[in-house]
């Protein structure tokens, strides 16, 4: 069966997009082959092969589409929304290298349609592993390097909650917060026994401490860009084993405590053994790249600090996750480890 491509998939509509972006001079698209197409759980994914006519000369060969899921369409997901907005109002003020680069981001707030017209990196990069294989520890430490790069260049960035993201009003954190809340409640009665009472009082506790715990938020103090889904397997490591490493899936990006992404990413989705022996080195090794780009009133006790904090506030993932209809092979384990990093690294004394 013939594929039916998006609009954006036109000769004439990739030529004036690549254009306007300075990525194509005199030439124009002649001709657009379909080299991949796959579905992801929140979006579709489709390599182009682009020949031209005329003067194509530093003009890409082939670009990355991505666009939504008509199921998708209007659910709790924000639609692409928020990566439309990270490559149209934040990564053009980046420094180099550390995203993809975007020709064109497009969001039509009265339909919901979406895409994203992005380099190509699939010759020259590649995913660390497959899920659930964790990388070795020089790929962790290379994910950690331009993770620590995304953070510095953001750090207490003026812009922050001005121009680049919001910080919510009291209003809109109450509200969040009672949202979570209600999730709470509809996942624990879904789980049944298969939560367990001291998981439920873990729960609650938690859910009391919310509005204490947020304080730390409040000071916009050493705070950056947050990915907000900075798992390994959103990295795409170059295929010559070199640092030249690009962070990608920016749907979940926000202001905030910066830990939050190594939190989820070592917390959430390593298995205890491995973060044991990984963790603490990791944090180092984080902790010298953002010295090294920049990052000064801000000491590894602060960092330790903010990551403990930042692995109780895991809590919300799984039932985040749940409640836009992810599937449990994606969030039944991420409680199980989530709370073994909370009790390894004391994180309940934040409670009390």
């Amino acid at each position: 069966m013939t594929e039916i491509l998006p609009s954006i998939a036109e000769p004439a509509h990739l030529s004036e997009a690549l254009r306007r972006c300075g990525a194509l001079r005199d030439g124009a698209v002649r001709d657009v082959a379909v080299d991949s197409s796959r579905a992801t759980l929140l979006s579709r994914i489709i390599r182009l092969r682009l020949a031209y006519d005329g003067d194509a000369s530093g003009a890409p060969g082939s670009v990355i589409v991505k666009t939504g899921l008509p199921e998708r369409s209007g659910g709790g997901w924000n639609a692409g929304r928020q990566e439309v907005a990270f490559y149209r109002d934040v990564a053009a003020v980046m420094p180099p290298r550390l995203v993809p680069r975007c020709f064109e981001a497009f969001f039509d707030p009265e339909t919901t349609a979406w895409h994203l017209l992005l380099e190509d990196l699939t010759d020259s990069h590649v995913t660390v592993t497959t899920w659930p294989l964790p990388p070795t520890t020089q790929q962790c430490e290379h994910i950690l390097q331009v993770l620590a790069r995304v953070h510095a260049a953001w750090w207490d960035d003026r812009r922050l909650g001005v121009t680049i993201g919001a910080w919510p009003d009291a209003g809109a954190i109450a509200q969040y917060l009672r949202r979570f809340a209600e999730r709470y409640a509809s996942f624990s009665d879904r789980l049944g026994d298969r939560l367990s009472p001291e998981r439920r009082a873990l729960y609650e506790q938690f859910i009391d401490a919310t509005p204490r715990l947020l304080g730390r938020y409040h000071s916009h103090r050493n705070m950056s860009l947050v990915h907000g889904d900075a798992h390994v397997w959103n990295y795409l490591l170059p295929r010559d084993g070199g640092d030249d490493v690009r962070l990608f899936d920016w749907d979940s990006w926000r202001t905030g405590v910066a830990t939050n992404d190594l939190a989820y990413m070592m917390a959430t989705h390593w298995y205890p053994e491995r973060r044991r022996r990984l963790e603490q080195p990791l944090l180092d090794y984080y902790h010298a790249t953002l010295v090294a780009n920049g990052v000064y009133d801000y000491d590894r006790r602060a960092l330790d600090d903010d990551y403990r904090l930042s692995v109780l506030w895991q809590l919300i993932t799984p039932v985040s996750q749940a409640a836009i209809e992810l599937p449990p092979l994606i969030w039944w384990s991420h409680i199980e480890r989530i709370v073994a990093a909370i009790d390894d690294l004391g994180c309940r004394d934040l409670l009390s």
